[in-house]
C-alpha cells in the first residue's frame, strides 16, 4: 500500500478494511458507502492513494464520526448524507467501496444505481453476511470478480471482493458461489469450513426436492475437498 510523509497520521485498519483499501486503484476518486467511523476514508485520503474521497452514510451520527476522523484532511474528503449510491452523481467516483452491510443490502444498493453496470467502475464489496448470495448475484448480472481476499476480523472470516461489470451474465456453479477465488489463501480451509456449516444449516430448512438434491450434491463436493 502507499506510504507518504502523512502516513504517521493514518488510522489503523483491521484486516478487512486493509484488504478493501488494497483493491482501490491509486489515483482514483473513491466513494466509501456506509463509511461508519470514517477510518477507511481517512486512510485512503491520508495515504494519498486517492486525491478525493466521498465519505457517505445513511445516518447522521456515523457521518459525524467520519467528519471528526477526517477533519485534518480538509477538502480531500467530502461528506454525503443519504442512502446508498443516491448520494453520488454518475462519474463522480470511479472506485466504490461498500462494506459493513449484508449481501442483500449491497445488492439493493447496486440495483438502485444502474449506472454502475459499466466497466468504468471498480467495485470493492465487503458483505457481512451471505457471501455466496452476492457472488451469484454478481455473475447473474454480468459482473466478474477480478480478485478476492480473505480477511479475519472480530473473530470472523470476511471475503473482500473486487468486481467489475463485463456484460457477461451467467449462472455460476454452486461451488464457485460458495468459495469464490479464495483457494490457496491463508485461512481458505477455515473459510470453507465456515461456509459448509452455513450451507448445512440452509439444507436443514429445505424439504425434499430438486433444490435439496442440488444442495446435497454441493455439500458432497465441499466435503470431498473440491475447489471451484
Amino acid at each position: 500500500m502507499n506510504t507518504s510523509p502523512s502516513s504517521k497520521a493514518l488510522p489503523h485498519l483491521d484486516a478487512r478494511l486493509s484488504a478493501a483499501a488494497a483493491f482501490v486503484r491509486p489515483g482514483s476518486t473513491a466513494a466509501d458507502i456506509g463509511c461508519d467511523h470514517g477510518k477507511l476514508s481517512a486512510w485512503l485520503a491520508g495515504s494519498e492513494r486517492c486525491p478525493l474521497v466521498f465519505a457517505c452514510d445513511l445516518r447522521p451520527d456515523p457521518l459525524a464520526k467520519a467528519q471528526r476522523a477526517c477533519a485534518h484532511l480538509g477538502e480531500k474528503v467530502q461528506f454525503r448524507l443519504g442512502s446508498g449510491l443516491d448520494v453520488l452523481q454518475p462519474g463522480e467516483a470511479q472506485d466504490i467501496i461498500i462494506a459493513g452491510m449484508g449481501a442483500q443490502t449491497i445488492m439493493e444498493i447496486l440495483n438502485a444505481a444502474p449506472w454502475v453496470f459499466d466497466p468504468a467502475y471498480n467495485l470493492v464489496l465487503v458483505p457481512a453476511t451471505k457471501h455466496s448470495l452476492l457472488r451469484r448475484w454478481l455473475a447473474q448480472r454480468g459482473f466478474t470478480l477480478q480478485g478476492e481476499t480473505l480477511a479475519h476480523a472480530a473473530g470472523r472470516w470476511y471475503a473482500v471482493m473486487n468486481a467489475r461489470y463485463i456484460a457477461d451474465p451467467h449462472e455460476p456453479k454452486g461451488l464457485w458461489c460458495l468459495c469464490g477465488l479464495v483457494e490457496g489463501q491463508p485461512g481458505a480451509e477455515e473459510y470453507r469450513a465456515q461456509q459448509l456449516v452455513k450451507l448445512k444449516k440452509y439444507r436443514r430448512g429445505l424439504t425434499a426436492g430438486p433444490e435439496a438434491e442440488a444442495v446435497d450434491a454441493l455439500i458432497a463436493e465441499v466435503e470431498a475437498g473440491k475447489w471451484p
